[in-house]
Parts: structure tokens; C-alpha cells; sequence
């Protein structure tokens, strides 16, 4: 953590820089050691703040993980604290999956975290955080 003229800010492994710390960026934050540390995550497969548009409407996902090879695995919104996971917050992360496609949503206030996997059109929760390599084949060694 640095001070910054009287005003936290924390360093974003994601985005490389110092970012103020609000309350919601101290939940992203905690999120992104949950992703790397028991979801097995790489930090190279995270990006932060990603933006993106549905039609001409601007949105702002707080986390996107990527899939080996590059596609879209999870959408994370995450919230602060004293906001409950209402049913608008998934609504909001479903949003975004209009445009990105993903077989994950995770939603968090950093009290609650749920979970949600892809199941036709609909998505279903999930008891247990599903773990990135689960299903991702291995990198294949070039044969010579």
C-alpha cells in the first residue's frame, strides 16, 4: 500500500500501477488473490477494469480471466462490502456476458462470493469455485 497525497492507494499486479483504494478496489484486490491462489488462476490470465461495449452502451467488467489460449473463462463483478449480492449484481455480470461468453460468472462483496456455471443458455449456481485448469487440456509439446 502508498500514500498518496493523504489518499491509500494499492498496487493492481493486473493493471501494473498504483490505483486508489476504495471500497470496492479493496475487494477487487482481495478477489485477485482468491482467482491466483485457490483457483489456480496465473495472473497473466487476469486482466482489470476491461472495457467493453454491448451494441453502443459502455461497460467496465472489474475482472476478466482468460482461458489458456486467450478466450474468456470468467466475468467477476465485485461490489463493496456493505452491498448485499442482490439479484441486480448478477443481472449486471449477465450483461456483460452478452458480449464476452463465458462458462463462469463469479459475483462478490468480499463477505459472499457466488458463483455461477454456464448450463445452455442459463447459468446455474455453483456450490465450490470451479478451478481454471479443470477442463483446459494441457499445452501438447511440438512434436518434431
Amino acid at each position: 500500500m502508498k500514500q498518496d497525497a493523504a489518499k491509500p492507494r494499492v498496487w493492481d499486479p493486473l493493471r501494473k500501477k498504483y490505483v486508489a483504494l476504495t471500497p470496492e478496489e479493496r475487494v477487487r484486490q482481495w478477489f485477485i488473490t482468491v482467482l491466483r491462489d485457490r483457483m489456480g488462476v496465473p495472473v497473466h490470465q487476469m486482466n482489470s477494469e476491461v472495457a467493453m461495449t454491448l451494441g453502443v452502451v459502455p461497460f467496465r467488467a472489474d475482472i476478466l480471466v482468460f482461458a489458456r489460449g486467450g478466450a474468456p473463462w470468467m466475468v467477476v463483478e465485485c461490489k463493496r462490502e456493505d452491498l448485499p449480492l442482490s439479484p441486480e449484481v448478477l443481472e449486471q455480470a449477465l450483461r456483460y456476458n452478452l458480449a464476452l461468453d463465458v462458462p463462469y460468472i463469479a459475483i462478490t462483496n468480499g463477505r459472499q462470493s457466488l458463483f455461477f456455471r454456464r448450463s445452455g443458455a442459463l447459468f446455474d449456481r455453483i456450490d465450490t469455485p470451479p478451478c481454471w485448469s479443470d477442463g483446459i487440456p494441457p499445452i501438447q509439446p511440438v512434436q518434431a
